[in-house]
This record gives C-alpha cells, sequence and structure tokens, in this order.
C-alpha cells in the first residue's frame, strides 16, 4: 500500500462538527468492542462514528433483558439478573430506552403494571412437564389468563380448562400411544398426522406481529431445535394476548357424535377412531376471539388446515362455546395466514352462513 492509499484510508471520515476530513486517533473500549477514534484536521476535535457507537450491545442481551423487565422485575433487578447471566453491567437508562423501543411489538407494556401487581415476577408463568407421545413443557402466564379471560367473561371456561391440565382431573394417559396394541389406526391419534376433505375457504395472509416477535426470538435459538421453545416463551413473556404454549387438547367420541348431529355440519373425521389428540402451540385471547396459533419454520410451504381445525373444534367442545368463538393461524417470521375453523366444517345455507346468534356449533 502506498502513501496515498494508506492517508486515503485515514481520511474515510468525517468531523462530526464542522465536516472536515478526519483521521484515525487510536480506540477506546467499552462494555463489548474496541471503538475506533478520529481526530479532525481542522478544528481538532475527538469523535467516534455513530454507527459504531450503536453496536454495544448483542441482540440476545437485548431482548433478555426485555423478557426479564416483562415478566416484572424492575430496572435495577433487571440488570442485576442480567449482569449475573451475562457478565454485563448495563446502565439503568439503556434497559429503559430497550423497553420503549421495543414497546410496539412487545405489548405487554400495556398490561404490565396490572400483571405485575397480580403475581411476582418469579411465579407469573406456571410451567409442567407433560409426559404424552414425548415430553411437552405446558406453560401458562397466570397473569395475561385473569386478565383477559375477565374481560372476556364468555372464555372463563379457558381458565377452567387450563387450571385442570396441571390437576389429576385432566386425562394425561390418552395423549400416550397405546404400546401393546397391533392396531396401527387406534394408535394414529394425533391431530397432526390427521388428514380429511374439507369445504374450501379463505386462507387470509396477513400482517401480524407474531412475525415480528419470532423474528426476535429465533436470535435465542441456539439451534433448530431450540426455535419452538424460543418463539413460544418470548411470546409468552413480551406479548399481551398469549396465555398459554404447548396446550393439550383431545378430541373423544362424544365430542363427534355431538357433531354428527349438528344440522349443516359435515363431520370429516368418521374414519378415525378416538380420541385424537394435539397440543397447541401458542393459545391466545385476542379482539374477541380465541386464536390457536401454528410455528411452522416456512409457513409458505405448510398447510396445517385439518390439524389446527381438529384443534378448534376439540377445544370448542371442551369449553362448551360456539366454533364461531376461535380463529386458526399458521406462521414464521415472514408470513401469517389464518382462517375461521367454522367455515372448514359448516355448509352454507342457501349461500349464506347462519348469523352468528343463530348458531349453536
Amino acid at each position: 500500500m502506498d502513501k496515498k492509499e494508506k492517508m486515503s484510508k485515514q481520511q474515510a471520515a468525517k468531523c462530526a462538527k464542522c465536516g472536515k476530513e478526519a483521521v484515525k486517533y487510536g480506540t477506546r473500549k467499552n462494555k463489548m468492542q474496541s471503538i475506533q477514534r478520529y481526530k479532525c484536521k481542522s478544528c481538532r476535535s475527538i469523535f467516534t462514528l455513530q454507527q459504531s457507537k450503536s453496536i454495544t450491545y448483542p441482540i440476545q442481551t437485548i431482548l433478555k433483558s426485555l423478557s426479564a423487565y416483562n415478566l416484572g422485575y424492575s430496572l435495577k433487578q433487571t440488570q442485576e439478573r442480567i449482569e449475573k447471566s451475562e457478565k454485563i453491567k448495563i446502565p439503568l437508562s439503556t434497559i429503559f430506552s430497550w423497553a420503549f423501543k421495543y414497546k410496539n411489538f412487545c405489548t405487554l407494556a400495556r398490561i404490565r403494571k396490572h400483571a405485575i401487581k397480580l403475581y411476582k415476577p418469579k411465579n407469573i408463568i406456571s410451567k409442567q412437564t407433560l409426559n404424552h407421545i414425548q415430553p411437552y413443557i405446558f406453560k401458562c402466564h397466570k397473569a395475561k389468563l385473569d386478565i383477559l379471560t375477565k374481560e372476556n367473561p364468555e372464555f372463563g371456561a379457558l381458565k377452567d380448562y387450563i387450571n385442570k391440565i396441571g390437576s389429576k382431573e385432566f386425562p394425561h394417559h390418552i395423549f400416550t400411544f397405546n404400546k401393546n396394541s397391533n392396531n396401527k389406526k387406534t394408535n394414529k391419534q394425533r391431530a397432526s398426522q390427521i388428514k380429511f376433505s374439507h369445504l374450501k375457504i379463505e386462507i387470509k395472509n396477513k400482517d401480524n406481529f407474531a412475525c415480528k416477535l419470532t423474528s426476535l426470538a429465533l436470535n435465542l435459538a441456539k439451534n433448530n431445535n431450540e426455535r419452538h421453545s424460543a418463539i413460544q416463551d418470548f411470546m409468552l413473556i413480551n406479548d399481551s394476548t398469549t396465555i398459554a404454549v404447548e396446550v393439550p387438547v383431545y378430541l373423544t367420541n362424544w365430542d363427534a357424535g355431538y357433531y354428527k348431529n349438528q344440522r349443516g355440519f359435515i363431520f370429516p373425521l368418521s374414519n378415525y377412531t378416538t380420541p385424537i389428540t394435539g397440543h397447541i402451540d401458542i393459545l391466545q385471547i385476542r379482539n374477541k376471539l380465541i386464536h390457536i396459533l401454528d410455528y411452522k419454520p416456512e409457513a409458505s410451504k405448510s398447510n396445517p388446515i385439518e390439524q389446527l381445525t381438529i384443534y378448534a373444534l376439540a377445544l370448542s367442545r371442551k369449553l362448551n362455546l360456539p366454533l364461531y368463538y376461535f380463529k386458526c393461524a399458521w406462521f414464521d417470521e415472514n408470513n401469517y395466514y389464518e382462517f375461521f375453523p367454522l367455515h372448514v366444517v359448516y355448509k352454507l345455507k342457501n349461500g349464506r352462513r347462519m348469523p352468528r346468534e343463530q348458531m349453536k356449533l
């Protein structure tokens, strides 16, 4: 490199004050990196480039700080927890600025004050490992469940159902395969494995905060196997609508009989032995509806209509709620596809659907 080329590289920066040329002038260290300093050849001021100053903390540290704060820890407690786990001491003002910056997506900010009055951070989320076909970790945000079911009293049965999952009354035994049975049909009882013919429906690709939250949460997954849990945990802690993850649901013979007797209803599962079981990835209460969400890494290439419809059918019967109260969706960081499960199985009458208040499904 000749002298002219070397001088050209040194003079790439412009002074932040006067706009004149500046040259490199050593470095300074912050918590995470060495930052290049520059000295103006004209006014002699010393500065660093704005882009270098902004890259201070890894995104993982930012997201962990957000989650700790939204769990209900104070700014000081969040600072102490991150310092202990990440070996970094972050200014309180920085943590507060992150909470403010991401509040449009991490919408728990809207109800955080209410939530932390109900539960302490250590017990705001309940957790239970379910030894079903494989281990599933069921989690529930107790504060959001209380707040949202109070705001939507018609969903009180959902709170009872979720609370029952952790008790001996819940039929966990039906979520395991019968190892002694040679009947493959009997053992093929998982909703995710079932396909059936159904009515043609409209699938809408919409903008939804779930995509942005997924994009953020994927930074916390160390490998592909951790994607589901990273997304579930991040949404459970940081949004204002997710009440539970890995929620077990089951469709029994009694449920099947109920649907078969409904006028205008197509029951597409007559060829399958019940109970049919599954686990809802993400369960939300939003816009006066119960939302059943499923994370699919390549959502645009997936089509889990049957799986999600079974989840809705099952939960509808367990809660004794009409199916029109449910909405289903699958998503990844780029796409969010949603539909009404009622439209999958309910026939049109004279080209029109029956008014909601007349439906009994």
